[in-house]
């Protein structure tokens, strides 16, 4: 007595693609799995990669069967791949899991091959589509200008550095995000200007530009074996390119004043100046003179007095009573 075989219960494959990354640049399995399929589905018609698959000889069928339609499809051996939309098909996925947890359907194959992966930085992508929807549709972001937006940006850096001196991964990962946040924004606003507009390719464009120009020792041919080379590189480009008249040029006046006081330190120091500092009466000449000598011994002054503040601030609250 003999018995037959079950016949092949085929193949269904559920090919995803990033949105992120180009319609139409898919790996070369997805490709192989395309043209050798029985069948290519997708429910939705105004897909981005149906363009590319068509252009490549793929038929794709505009169909949105159910779970048990699309076993019955599979059967005598057929592979059926399967386009999800960009939102993902839950409806088909969850009805395939339950009639494959139900024991009573003799299931296909089932395999999600990926078409196409986000490449690191890929994120970056959906926070500029969010920044252009919110500064279309939101009353207050749609209002917004460089100017009003500037106080923002001073506030957004000042929370970083609290971050990083408390040493809260969270917290840095957040206020890195809300830095970033306020480049995005800004570009966004820099897009609507009638004379001179830019967008956040064209600001990423530039400091890539720099950071190659000013690191010959990575993507060119000179060499740099300690980080005093790399800043004697950097600082020599840039001289190059900035052609200042003086090295206070560049020099943000309104930046904190121990922080102020340091750089122009640094700068003289940097130039191999001599310069004395400037003589008077009053508290703020000898923080001028702690300043320079703090930056001189390789110390930030600003940081630095910032950390003996957060000790006051906590002895303060002990004498208040507060634990912790």
């Amino acid at each position: 007595m003999t018995t037959e075989a079950p016949a092949a219960s085929g193949r269904i494959v559920l090919l995803t693609a990033s949105h992120r990354v180009a319609p139409g640049l898919l790996s070369w399995p997805a490709w192989q799995t395309l043209h050798a399929a029985d069948r290519v589905l997708c429910a939705d018609e105004g897909h981005p990669q149906l363009p590319y698959l068509r252009e490549a000889g793929v038929d794709v069928e505009i169909a949105a069967p159910t779970a048990q339609e699309l076993v019955d499809a599979c059967a005598g051996g057929r592979t059926v791949v399967v386009v999800p939309s960009g939102e993902g098909d839950r409806a088909l996925t969850d009805g395939l899991a339950r009639l494959a947890g139900s024991g009573r359907v003799q299931m296909p194959d089932l395999e999600l091959l990926p078409g196409s992966y986000d490449l690191p930085g890929a994120r970056l992508i959906d926070l500029v589509q969010v920044m252009d929807r919110i500064r279309l549709e939101c009353p207050w972001s749609s209002q917004q200008t460089h100017k009003g937006l500037a106080k923002y940006g001073i506030e957004e850096a000042y929370e970083l550095v609290e971050a990083i001196e408390d040493g809260d991964r969270d917290e840095l990962r957040e206020e890195l995000g809300d830095v970033l946040l306020q480049v995005v924004f800004h570009a966004r606003i820099a897009e609507e200007d009638e004379e001179q507009p830019f967008s956040v390719d064209d600001v990423a464009g530039t400091i890539v530009e720099k950071l190659i120009h000013r690191h010959p020792h990575v993507f060119g041919d000179e060499s740099a074996e300690t980080p005093e080379d790399v800043k004697e590189h950097w600082l020599r480009t840039k001289a190059i390119e900035k052609q200042r008249d003086s090295v206070t040029d560049g020099v943000p006046l309104g930046q904190p004043g121990l922080a102020l006081a340091a750089k122009l330190a640094g700068r003289v120091r940097t130039a191999g100046l001599t310069v004395p500092l400037p003589v008077g009466e009053g508290i703020g000449y000898e923080l001028l003179a702690l300043a320079a000598r703090a930056e001189a011994s390789g110390t930030d002054p600003e940081a630095a007095l910032r950390a003996a503040a957060r000790a006051y601030r906590d002895a303060i609250r002990a004498a208040e009573g507060h634990a912790g």
